[in-house]
This record gives C-alpha cells, sequence and structure tokens, in this order.
C-alpha cells in the first residue's frame, strides 16, 4: 500500500511538473530530462511511469480535462435558463486557463498536437447543446442559429485564452470582465429580451 501511494504521488509530482513545462515551452521546446528535473525526480523513476514524452503529453490532457469536466457539471447542475448557463461555462473556463496549469497547458497542447483528444472538443458540445435549448425556449432570436453562435462562444473563449496567454507576466487586469463584455455585446444581436443572461465575472467556487 506504502509502495502504490509512493507510485501515485511520483506520477502526480510529474504530471504537474510537465504541466507547468509544456505550459511555458510547448511540446516541442519540452524535454523529459527538463520535467525530470523540474519534478526533482530521476529519469528512471519518470520512464517507468511515462516511456515518452506523449505519454506525458497525454496524462496532462487529461488532467486537464478532469478540471474542466468537474466545471461543466458544475455549470449544467444550476438548471439556470441555458443563455445564463452558457454564460457561466464561458467564464469557468477561463478562469481555469487562467488559474490552473493542466488546463492551461492542455490547451496549448491542443493546438500543438493535432489529431489527439482535444480540450475544447469536451466542452464546445456542451456549450452547442446548451445553446439549441436556449434557441428552442424563445432566448435566441429566431435567425441567431445555434450552430453559428455556437462558433462564436468557441472564437469568444479561445480569444480570451490567447489575450491570457499573450499579456505581460506582471499584469494584474482580470480577463472575465473582458469577456463578459464582449458577451453583452453578443446578446445585444442575438438574445431576446430576457434578463439574468449576463457573464458572472466570479462564479461560486472561483472567486
Amino acid at each position: 500500500m506504502v509502495k502504490q501511494e509512493r507510485a501515485i504521488r511520483t506520477r502526480r509530482a510529474l504530471v504537474v511538473a510537465a504541466a507547468a513545462e509544456f505550459d511555458r515551452d510547448g511540446y516541442d521546446g519540452t524535454s523529459l530530462s527538463r520535467i525530470s528535473r523540474a519534478a526533482g525526480i530521476s529519469m528512471g523513476a519518470l520512464t517507468f511511469h511515462f516511456q515518452a514524452k506523449s505519454e506525458l503529453a497525454e496524462a496532462v490532457e487529461e488532467a486537464g480535462r478532469t478540471v474542466t469536466r468537474a466545471a461543466l457539471d458544475k455549470v449544467t447542475a444550476t438548471g439556470d435558463p441555458p443563455l445564463h448557463q452558457v454564460a457561466a461555462l464561458m467564464t469557468e473556463l477561463i478562469l481555469l486557463v487562467e488559474r490552473n496549469p493542466e488546463v492551461r497547458a492542455a490547451v496549448r497542447l491542443e493546438r500543438e498536437r493535432p489529431g489527439t483528444d482535444g480540450w475544447t472538443a469536451l466542452w464546445l458540445p456542451v456549450a452547442h447543446l446548451l445553446l439549441r435549448h436556449a434557441h428552442g425556449n424563445g432566448q435566441l432570436r429566431a435567425e441567431a442559429r445555434p450552430d453559428d453562435v455556437t462558433t462564436l462562444v468557441r472564437h469568444l473563449v479561445a480569444g480570451a485564452a490567447a489575450h491570457l496567454r499573450h499579456r505581460d507576466t506582471a499584469a494584474t487586469d482580470d480577463v472575465a470582465p473582458l469577456l463578459a463584455h464582449n458577451w453583452q455585446l453578443v446578446l445585444t444581436g442575438i438574445a431576446t429580451a430576457e434578463p439574468g443572461v449576463a457573464v458572472r465575472n466570479h462564479p461560486p467556487g472561483l472567486s
């Protein structure tokens, strides 16, 4: 049992270190030896758990997806109107990108390792389903097709994530209000007159 717990801790330490390295330098810019040094774990122990860099990348991506799934479950369990859930979902995602290195690494790895199970593919179908419900119950204008709005939501989240990656490391500006402002602008063109669909700057549990 002690040996198993030690193995779990070692594996977790390697995933945490790999996430930080992939986030900073990307897949091609990261080596197993650097991850080994960052984690303070020997190369022999690293290769016992992960025989290739691709395996570590997959573990990091899955760690990011696990955190994201929890956020999806929290948003969709609220029972709020669909457009409100879409707004809350976007904010949850951006706060995760801002605060969670594994999610941030998963976002970068999705771009650098095409063909793998991507981060966006996890949450985008949920947003699309919510927008279909919003269209069906009259929250969206008839001409605001769910497919088109889903594409727009994807671009808004991607744009906010890109802003986080490229902003000055010393910056203290909060990206959530920027996303909220952009979403409110979108709603003036796509939503029917219904209150309570604004993006929350800090959803419960992430403040």
